[in-house]
């Protein structure tokens, strides 16, 4: 689904819960989400059939919104400092089949379908496809998985 003015002016309207207390946050029904300092919260994104984690991103207030009426996953890119609507360019898509948050709301957690041949810009399947290893030697390296 593409980001379209009747899309933008859906997701501006949605409203997130107060956090006007620690047990409300912490055990109740509002979605209350923490940004940080920059206004942002991290997303990790998981496959939904294997729960393979495929990627972790950042989401302002406006891509979360719009994560939430589209149904896909739109990050905000801190390098680019700008909306980032996954596979809208690379046709990689991640349709959104459950947003899960923590107890105090400051992360997420985005179960989605891969569409399309990967979650990374690099072409494969998941961001995490290289193991850290360290040697007895000491020397740190990694290795492909």
């Amino acid at each position: 689904m593409a980001m379209t003015p009747e899309t933008t002016a859906a997701a501006a309207a949605l409203r997130f819960a107060s956090r006007e207390s620690k047990e409300a946050v912490e055990t109740g029904a509002g979605f209350a989400p923490k940004f940080d300092a920059a206004g942002l919260i991290t997303a990790v994104a998981v496959d939904a059939l294997t729960n393979e984690v495929l990627m972790v991103a950042y989401m302002n207030e406006e891509s979360l919104r719009l994560t939430l009426t589209l149904g896909e996953a739109v990050y905000y890119s801190r390098s680019r400092k700008e909306l980032w609507h996954k596979g809208a360019t690379s046709g990689n898509v991640q349709q959104v089949v459950e947003v899960l948050t923590d107890c105090d709301q400051d992360a997420l957690v985005l179960r989605v379908r891969q569409i399309g041949s990967g979650a990374c810009h690099t072409g494969a399947r998941t961001c995490f496809y290289r193991r850290v290893k360290a040697d007895p030697e000491g020397s740190i390296g990694l290795e492909r998985v």
